[in-house]
């Protein structure tokens, strides 16, 4: 993928070059390198860069910076939406949240917040461009695997484009499971949860042991007001993961609305147990 340059950095994060290849050198963000040896920086990097320099002003520690992007990347591994992540200092703890949950210790007040989405929206028009040539360029020749990665990266930026980049390495590769997950994620976000339905049942063809396509399947029919299905799909999810607590949150809530109120009653004691580490 072409990625962002230098100065494309520079500009989206109101930096100089020289600032950005500091942060290279400090080893905050690792980029790849382009055909003529330049850097060529991934929106992961962005943020990374980014959230370094807020911390760093908040006059963190080197320590506690490193440790925070090494726990922002545990959760990016893990398939959280990058729009949704946000690096926050609450009293003396870093602190890593996607907007519902956090991975660190709660503190009481927040006092710096450096969310996603604003950069997303200022990297947006670089990453259109970047996509639209790599298209009429090299659309042809592109793989399956090259449009899904392509698709990761615009996800956050241009979502819109994102989604085309799974539709073209879904045409390729029809039993591409990820790519079915990441593409019903967008189509669900945007409203089109019958479509995202559709491509969550794929996945679970593909894959049937994805935990993540179960749970996303289960809210795809919940919104569909398919409830008994849904509840069936949160089931499946647990078997697969049992750790998933907003699966019991859910199955808890629809075995209410069913009339179940043992198995409502199941669900909620283990999604406390896993949320707060005790039942009640």
């Amino acid at each position: 993928m072409k990625g962002y340059s230098t100065g494309d950095v520079a500009r989206i994060l109101e930096l100089t070059p020289r600032q950005v290849r500091a942060g290279v050198h400090a080893g905050v963000i690792e980029p790849e390198r382009g055909p003529r040896g330049e850097y060529r920086f991934s929106f992961q990097d962005l943020i990374f860069l980014k959230t370094a320099r807020g911390l760093f002003a908040a006059r963190m520690p080197a320590r506690r910076v490193r440790g925070a992007l090494e726990k922002l990347r545990e959760q990016l591994s893990r398939g959280r939406r990058l729009t949704g992540l946000h690096i926050a200092v609450e009293g003396r703890r870093i602190v890593v949240s996607d907007g519902e949950a956090r991975w660190q210790p709660e503190s009481g007040q927040i006092l710096f917040d450096f969310g996603v989405a604003d950069l997303a929206r200022r990297a947006a028009p670089v990453a259109r461009v970047a996509f639209a040539e790599a298209r009429q360029e090299r659309g042809d020749t592109l793989s399956a695997e090259e449009w899904y990665r392509w698709g990761c990266e615009l996800e956050a930026a241009a979502p819109a484009e994102a989604a085309e980049a799974y539709r073209r390495a879904l045409a390729l590769d029809p039993r591409d499971a990820d790519a079915h997950v990441n593409l019903g994620r967008l189509v669900h976000e945007s409203g089109d949860a019958e479509t995202a339905r559709e491509h969550y049942g794929r996945a679970l063809d593909c894959r049937p042991d994805d935990a993540t396509a179960a749970f996303n399947l289960g809210v795809a029919l919940e919104d569909l007001g398919r409830p008994r299905e849904a509840l069936a799909a949160y089931e499946n999810a647990l078997a697969l993961d049992p750790g998933n607590a907003d699966a019991h949150y859910n199955a808890a809530s629809l075995c209410e609305r069913l009339g179940q109120p043992a198995d409502a009653l199941r669900h909620l004691k283990d999604y406390r147990v896993l949320t707060l580490g005790r039942p009640r």
